[in-house]
């Protein structure tokens, strides 16, 4: 699985001058608020709101770098669904759990989250994770690899056959536009594709943010074959 080992992480990802901001979902206020103090002695770092509900925090803030999200909420609310209303405008998500729900953790990874924090962990730990993620950055830890190892369909990419002849032309460099006149679809629709084609890939724990990582993971599942590379 690809990623970015905890251990591994050299220091801070950010743009010097570049203040990552984060939104923290935790029904426990002890721990919001002692995390919330770990990040205040970071200067890349600010946490512009604390809720219980991810319904909360949108209320409180949008413009989010990064969600830092427990995963079991006073609202009932699923995992992947707090995951999905966050990615939906485009927040970035990092769970934060003890760990002993690996079946909420499965949940959370099937959405696409970047990695998954222990509260258990040292706090220089969790502000590497935070940081690391804030700045896009996917982030494998044992506790995430074990849920995703244990569920062999999170790995597994299956794509309906329009999706895959949309990626095949896309991820060999032809743009949205020309893809949607080739195969007799709308720009919107193409674009829509390849969304879910992105989703579908990070729920797999294998994000791709340009087109040459769609290529190169497109290949790799034998949805494309060779040249044409992408431009």
């Amino acid at each position: 699985m690809a990623g970015v080992a905890v251990t591994d992480l050299p220091g801070p990802y950010a743009t010097p001058g570049t203040v990552r901001r984060i939104g923290i979902v935790e029904d426990h206020q002890a721990v919001a608020v002692g995390l919330a103090a770990i990040l205040s002695d970071q200067p890349d770092l600010t946490v512009v709101a604390i809720a219980p509900t991810v319904p909360e925090l949108l209320k409180q803030a949008t413009d989010l770098d990064l969600a830092v999200l427990d995963l079991r909420l006073p609202d009932g609310s699923s995992p992947r669904a707090n995951v999905e209303m966050l990615h939906d405008l485009d927040i970035p998500v990092l769970v934060y759990t003890t760990g002993d729900w690996r079946d909420l953790i499965r949940s959370a990874a099937r959405a696409g989250v970047l990695g998954v924090a222990l509260k258990s962990d040292p706090a220089e730990r969790t502000t590497a994770m935070i940081r690391a993620a804030a700045s896009g950055r996917q982030v494998a830890t044992m506790a995430w690899a074990s849920a995703i190892d244990s569920d062999p369909a999170l790995t597994n990419i299956d794509l309906p056959p329009r999706q895959r002849d949309v990626l095949e032309h896309y991820a060999n460099g032809e743009t949205a536009a020309s893809v949607a006149h080739k195969l007799g679809l709308s720009e919107h629709t193409v674009n829509d594709y390849l969304s879910r084609i992105r989703r579908r890939y990070a729920e797999a724990g294998r994000p791709v943010r340009s087109r040459v990582d769609l290529y190169r993971e497109a290949k790799r599942d034998g949805f494309i074959g060779g040249d044409p590379r992408p431009r």
